[in-house]
């Protein structure tokens, strides 16, 4: 059986940046009926990651990073994915 999106994205997001904050949050159930909604309960994901690989990048380089460290899944496997990505202060 396929691993679930969200765990496969954690698992992703934990090998490629070693985060000191991962959350990886399914929104599918407020988007139920609406466009993009494959009826699969994983198609619209939040990822709210802090890692120090985003020192010095800006938004869209971070934003470039977790979507490239995800492969297919953006795009393809999930309709929408909100990314807030960040480096850890001091």
């Amino acid at each position: 059986m396929p691993e679930p999106v969200q765990q496969e994205m954690e698992r992703l997001l934990t090998e490629a940046f070693d985060p000191t904050r991962l959350e990886v949050i399914n929104d599918s159930a407020q988007h139920a009926g609406h466009a993009g909604d494959d009826g699969s309960g994983e198609s619209h994901f939040t990822i709210v990651i802090e890692a120090t690989a985003f020192a010095d990048k800006s938004r869209l380089d971070r934003q470039r990073m977790v979507n490239k460290a995800l492969g297919d899944i953006p795009g393809e496997r999930v309709h929408a994915l909100a990314i807030q990505a960040s480096a850890p202060t001091s």
